[in-house]
């Protein structure tokens, strides 16, 4: 599939960004990474979560690097809004999703993806396992993808005491999280680890964005710019060769076949759209099924972009349609 973006961003999206350049923030290359952060947790804080779920639970897990903060969502059973409206028990077989989040391996965190962890899991009926795995470049690659690969496991083994079945995780994420998620399931592949049974990737990094028309279209102007980019690679990556790694750079493997089937999510005015599409292409022809939803009038970050203040009906599609394609994988 050749995606392509729409003449004009929707109308919602176009209001959103004239809001964000009117805001004046720093780019991120004028800040350190620590500040970076603050800036993104200041622009989430405060305001009562978008979607209600039966139980939210922290927690930490042991991994490789220290200690790995995980947030456990539970749906409940009944309320269209996740709550448990009935009081009964939840169904042991579920299937677990696991949740890596996005921004380019140096800020984000569960706190920044919380009401997504939050509708995933309402509209899902899943429960669903965020990971703050450690952060460039006091965690450079591969530390990142060690400890979303310990989560994993660690998930693995905890299905069971979460009313999950083992044989029925789904790994998902989005941006960067979208990259781990993908090398997370190359590496469970080539180390015979955890069996996965569904990918969500929400407009991934997989290869070289570089080299990709959408890099050029859509690198300034539509929140995600290349020197943002640049500014995320020249932070997760200590060493050049690493640039190479397949798990980092999962669109580099020379076999994709054998891996769980794949939702793959792109966006019109992305400059990650092509790089997405080429990655959804590679699964198909090795074999994987895939379904590839490509929203061509939106921007890279839409899929958190689903309340108020900013509320796009192409979120809520976008959610439906992952939903959707997970139910009809795992159930």
């Amino acid at each position: 599939m050749t995606p392509t973006r729409a003449p004009e961003p929707h109308p919602e999206v176009t209001q959103f960004l004239e809001v964000y350049e009117s805001l004046d923030s720093p780019s991120f290359d004028e800040v350190s990474a620590q500040e970076a952060r603050e800036m993104l947790e200041e622009l989430r804080a405060g305001g009562k979560p978008a979607v209600e779920v039966a139980s939210v639970e922290d927690r930490t897990i042991d991994g490789p690097n220290g200690e790995i903060p995980i947030r456990i969502y539970e749906p409940g059973t009944t309320g269209e809004d996740g709550a448990d409206d009935s009081g009964a028990e939840p169904a042991s077989d579920r299937p677990l999703l696991l949740y890596f989040h996005g921004g380019g391996w140096v800020v984000g965190s569960v706190e920044t993806h919380d009401d997504t962890c939050r509708k995933l899991a309402a509209d899902s009926g899943y429960p669903v396992v965020s990971v703050d795995y450690g952060l460039a470049p006091e965690h450079p690659f591969p530390e990142d993808l060690e400890d979303c690969y310990a989560a994993l496991e660690w998930a693995a083994e905890a299905a069971p005491d979460l009313n999950a079945d083992p044989e029925r995780l789904v790994v998902a994420g989005d941006s960067a999280g979208g990259n781990l998620a993908a090398g997370v399931t190359l590496l469970a592949r080539d180390e015979d680890g955890p069996e996965i049974a569904h990918q969500l990737l929400i407009y991934p990094s997989t290869g070289d964005v570089t080299a990709t028309d959408a890099y050029e279209e859509n690198g300034e102007g539509y929140f995600l710019t290349t020197d943002d980019m640049q500014w995320f690679r020249d932070h997760r990556f200590e060493r050049e060769l690493d640039q190479g790694n397949v798990y980092a750079m999962p669109r580099r493997a020379r076999d994709l076949s054998g891996l769980p089937p794949a939702t793959v999510i792109t966006a019109g005015f992305d400059p990650l759209r092509d790089d997405g599409a080429a990655y959804a292409d590679r699964l198909e022809a090795d074999g994987v099924p895939v379904t590839h939803y490509h929203y061509d009038d939106v921007i890279h970050g839409f899929f958190g972009m689903f309340s108020d203040p900013v509320n796009l009906e192409r979120a809520h599609e976008a959610y439906e349609d992952a939903v959707r394609d997970l139910r009809q994988s795992l159930e």
